[in-house]
């Protein structure tokens, strides 16, 4: 049973903004410039600064803002087996015109897996160093090892597995290993972020996998079965929370994806047997609160009602009304509050400054406290 001190009201997706001595120091290390430990006490300092940013700001559960990585799925990283191939998932980035990181763009190269995988970096070593230094509880967020369809190519792939469904197991299996050594160190919040759901409320998309051969009901059917079982083994583990993410796309303020969650909700929502969903409400793209009725009842729902994608600060009335308009859906002690996704999740971050940041966090923050504890 779910107790009231172990839910997080004011939640964290994941990313933090990157300060640009860290962005260097990456640069330099890439270029040999400078060593491997070097770079590690750079990272150091940067997760030290976000931790201190977080816990400031009030949140029940922090992370170490994902200063050791690239973007917010480092799997080609973390495990070989992946080489550039011509095609990719035809996505279309749109909004945030300003921006000029080419990462963000689709390309006609994308990482595909073409060998069987293997761990070439343990993921769990960079949440050590988060588990020691922070004052409040700790999350690790992931990739949904059903958000790796996009890496599986019959073209190029079969001859390593042959069948996409083989290859998402294999990563599932990667991926718990991963949690249970995550466990052992200590813990208690594990985070899949899975925005290729997000991807089926759009329409478009929807047409674009059709056409592709895809079998959107069959897939989601697998799907959510498959993320939900990279936690058997631990989901019986007293006080670990199991959450996923949903959004629709989140690189220097830019998506790919549009339609609110009633395209997938009805399906989706009743298979994800698990402790937290989090989930994108930061604009009219993600439509109303209506969905929430399809979420199984022991779930918190973490309403992403703050965006990361603009500077912007949102009036603290209105997001609080917000709040209330989704209470007459779901029970207001079964929801929280957290900005709609990183802040950061590509290594230039979202087109917003440190100041503008901090305030939104410390706007999550302030409202958890007043309207929960």
């Amino acid at each position: 049973m779910r107790t009231r001190r172990e839910v997080a009201r004011a939640e964290t997706v994941g990313s933090i903004l990157r300060p640009d001595w860290l962005q260097a120091g990456h640069r330099e290390a890439a270029e040999g410039k400078i060593s491997r430990e070097r770079a590690r006490e750079v990272e150091d300092a940067a997760v030290l600064e976000a931790i201190r940013l977080q816990e400031s700001a009030g949140l029940d559960v922090v992370t170490d803002g994902e200063m050791r990585r690239s973007g917010w799925a480092v799997t080609t990283q973390t495990l070989s087996g992946f080489e550039l191939r011509p095609g990719g998932p035809g996505l279309s980035w749109k909004g945030g015109e300003e921006s000029s990181d080419p990462g963000v763009y689709p390309t006609t190269m994308y990482p595909t897996v073409v060998e069987r995988i293997s761990e070439v970096r343990d993921g769990a070593e960079e949440y050590r160093f988060l588990a020691e230094h922070a004052g409040v509880r700790t999350k690790y967020s992931l990739p949904a090892p059903s958000y790796h369809r996009r890496f599986w190519y019959p073209e190029h792939s079969s001859a390593a597995y042959a069948t996409c469904e083989e290859f998402l197991e294999a990563v599932r299996d990667r991926e718990r290993a991963l949690i249970e050594r995550l466990v052992g160190l200590g813990c208690d919040y594990v985070q899949l972020d899975a925005p290729n759901y997000g991807t089926l409320c759009d329409p478009a998309n929807r047409r674009m996998l059709e056409a592709g051969g895809h079998d959107l009901e069959a897939e989601l059917a697998f799907d959510a079965a498959l993320d939900c079982s990279v936690f058997d083994g631990i989901d019986g583990i007293q006080g670990v929370t199991r959450a996923m993410h949903v959004c629709r796309g989140n690189a220097a303020g830019r998506w790919h994806s549009s339609g609110g969650y009633a395209a997938i909700a009805q399906e989706l929502f009743p298979r994800l047997p698990l402790d937290v969903l989090l989930l994108e409400y930061d604009s009219d793209r993600a439509g109303g609160f209506e969905p929430l009725a399809h979420v199984r009842p022991e779930t918190v729902v973490v309403l992403g009602l703050i965006t990361t994608k603009s500077g912007a600060l949102e009036d603290e009335r209105e997001v609080e009304a917000r709040i209330a308009e989704a209470a007459e859906i779901r029970p207001i002690e079964d929801l929280a509050l957290s900005p709609q996704c990183g802040f950061a999740s590509v290594a230039m971050g979202n087109p917003i400054t440190p100041d503008q940041q901090r305030a939104k966090l410390e706007l999550v923050g302030r409202l958890a406290r007043r309207l929960w504890n």
